[in-house]
């Protein structure tokens, strides 16, 4: 069951119903991570300190083994350092304090002050070396976390990329690689104070064993309140992580270059502008609903260490008018109390910290977890080397999450290798999901995809996209230079000038490069500087080009010519069908019927069914679903509009 809101916190938005549908919250009874904070508890903390440090020490040996083992040895000296300084503190006071003049008392507290003055010192060159040390080790840690995160990201299926449960697990886990270095920080803290505090301890036991349970009372309110806040605040975090990524969505839309026309035009400005509002304001009332339970949480524990506080000195005094302790010795048991509740403070603080943050590197490591479940299998059978076809047999497939009709229902069609194959059907037939699933961006439900025999499930799928060149219909347009933007084709290939020039020629591209003020080094990117604009059908030769520059067996186009005018529409059609007549598969989705006439086999997809195949001749005369879209396209070019009146 979940856990109960509390009262203070603040309702649903009226934005989040209208822009997204409802409320951006995760239900934290039901969450993966409900039981994550629940283990923020001094118990857990002290158990889980090992494993803690343990974890630091490994991201840290990862990055930079030598600066790890810098930075143990600087705090390992900083804390025997601190044990050596109180015992020197202690012959001062005692030497001070004893019978005899002055002068003498002096000169026999010397050597022990000289000794303070060498411990500082020596204090001050350790603390200097883990600062520099850390600083280096620091951002070594997160780039290397954040290297794995991107690594493991990159290499999962589209499905999982397409899966909200997925996508808020990265969205988390993208800030573990900064809790990553941050746990360095904090690790370093917890290890010099714990021998500080071993050392405190220790010469306090010695003054006189009372004093230190004494000690743990005074710091236990701290360890509350740190805990209790902690708690509160990843609970936090992790049920408003959408809301947040949300507002920032709202944000980003009023600065990008692709939004900003229609902002202008129809004065979205400002509607946006007061729904970010709305939300942020949302937003700000969470922070203010955590800052006022940290404020009464800090105040009940202040008043607590205010007792304790007094409970001990109160002993300290007790013991003094009882005989049971010097002067000296509890001038030195001030010191050390005061050092070691600092220490304790410190410990009990940076654990809690050092814990928080591992709760974030827990959903980066929780994140490798799953995107290597999810990730695109290696190896597999290899597919032959010169396949005459592809099959589909009884194909389903539905996208997680629908419970419309499936995308694809009991398909079964043949892609004969070395042709134009051309898909049609109205928005919706299913088209592109059937591409995507030849090009093993998605596996089927049920049904098999074949290569001449060789089931693609089983397949190798690295082969698979070997094979693939695509030109989807929204393809990515690359924030970087023109040549990179066709040679990212095959950007595992070392840059080829000559096979740069020649996709692009295929492409009928070069007076689009011949254009661009700095010819294929021009950024296209116009919010960086020097940065260049293409219109959309200079974009779609690009996009040609780059697939040509790929050289794949198979080539997959998704609406090639919509944002070309006529004649260079007839041109890319001519450079597709030269692509098809030197061996190469063409696979077509267009609107555009007449542009498929000379295609070798057109299947006719509605509603994610297969209902026609054939040649474009056969499927006229049969007078089915392609002749009547074929007529409807026809008569827009050949109906006489009527006279105007008058």
């Amino acid at each position: 069951m979940g856990k109960t809101r509390d009262a203070g916190a603040p309702g649903v938005s009226e934005s989040e119903r209208l822009l997204f549908g409802g409320p951006l919250r995760y239900d934290m009874g039901w969450n993966q991570h409900a039981d994550a904070f629940l283990e923020l508890s001094f118990r857990a903390m002290i158990s889980r300190l090992p494993s803690l440090l343990a974890a630091s020490l490994r991201l840290a040996r990862q990055a930079d083994r030598r600066a790890t083992r810098t930075v143990l040895a600087a705090e390992a000296g900083r804390g025997a350092a601190q044990a050596v300084a109180l015992l020197a503190v202690n012959s001062v006071l005692g030497r001070l304090m004893a019978d005899g003049p002055i002068e003498g008392r002096l000169r026999g507290a010397v050597p022990a002050l000289v000794t303070v003055a060498a411990v500082m010192l020596v204090a001050a060159l350790l603390r200097a070396a883990t600062t520099y040390v850390t600083g280096r080790l620091e951002p070594k840690v997160e780039r290397v976390a954040t290297e794995l995160y991107l690594e493991r990201a990159a290499a999962v299926e589209l499905s999982a990329i397409e899966d909200h449960a997925f996508h808020k697990l990265l969205d988390t886990a993208q800030y573990g690689a900064a809790s990553a270095r941050r746990m360095i920080m904090y690790g370093t803290r917890v290890i010099n104070a714990m021998i500080s505090l071993v050392a405190a301890a220790g010469v306090l036991t010695v003054l006189h064993p009372a004093l230190l349970p004494l000690l743990v009372t005074m710091t236990l309110p701290s360890a509350w309140s740190a805990l209790t806040v902690a708690r509160r605040r990843y609970e936090s975090f992790h049920a408003w992580v959408q809301h947040a990524r949300a507002g920032r969505l709202l944000g980003n839309l009023l600065i990008e270059p692709e939004a900003a026309p229609e902002i202008r035009v129809h004065g979205v400005g400002a509607f946006l502008l007061r729904h970010f509002r709305a939300m942020s304001e949302t937003a700000e009332a969470e922070q203010a609903r955590l800052a006022r339970l940290a404020a009464r949480t800090g105040l009940i524990a202040a008043a607590w260490t205010g007792l304790a506080t007094v409970a001990t000195y109160a002993t300290l005094g007790g013991l003094l008018l009882a005989g049971a302790m010097a002067l000296s010795v509890a001038g030195t048991a001030v010191i050390a109390i005061r050092t070691g509740s600092q220490s304790l403070d410190t410990l009990v603080v940076e654990v809690n910290a050092l814990h928080e943050e591992a709760l974030f590197v827990g959903d980066l490591e929780r994140l490798y977890t799953e995107a290597a479940e999810r990730a695109i299998p290696a190896g597999g059978q290899p597919l032959p080397e010169d396949p005459k076809e592809i099959r589909f047999e009884n194909v389903t497939f539905r996208y997680p999450g629908d419970s419309a009709r499936p995308a694809l229902d009991d398909i079964s069609l043949t892609l004969p290798l070395g042709r134009i194959v051309a898909l049609v059907g109205e928005n919706g037939s299913g088209k592109t999901t059937l591409v995507k699933l030849l090009a093993g961006l998605y596996t089927p439900d049920r049904g098999r995809i074949l290569w001449d025999g060789v089931d693609a499930a089983t397949a190798d799928r690295h082969q698979i996209a070997e094979r693939i060149a695509m030109v989807a219909q929204d393809f990515k347009r690359w924030p970087f230079t023109a040549r990179v933007n066709v040679a990212v084709g095959r950007s595992s290939a070392p840059l080829s000038e000559e096979r740069l020039l020649a996709a692009i020629a295929e492409a009928g591209a070069q007076d689009v490069v011949a254009d661009l003020p700095r010819g294929l080094d021009t950024l296209l990117a116009r919010n960086f500087s020097g940065g260049h604009q293409l219109s959309g059908g200079q974009w779609q030769r690009l996009g040609i080009a780059r697939a040509a520059y790929r050289r794949g067996r198979i080539l997959i186009v998704d609406e090639p010519t919509a944002a070309l005018d006529a004649r260079a529409e007839l041109e890319v059609f001519e450079k597709i069908r030269a692509l098809a007549g030197s061996g190469q598969t063409v696979v077509l989705i267009t609107h555009r019927l007449a542009s498929v006439r000379h295609a070798d086999l057109v299947h006719v997809l509605d509603q994610g069914r297969l209902v026609e195949s054939g040649t474009p001749d056969e499927l006229l005369a049969s007078g089915g679903v392609y002749a009547e879209l074929y007529s409807l396209q026809a008569e827009q070019f050949t109906r006489v509009p009527a006279p105007k009146a008058g």
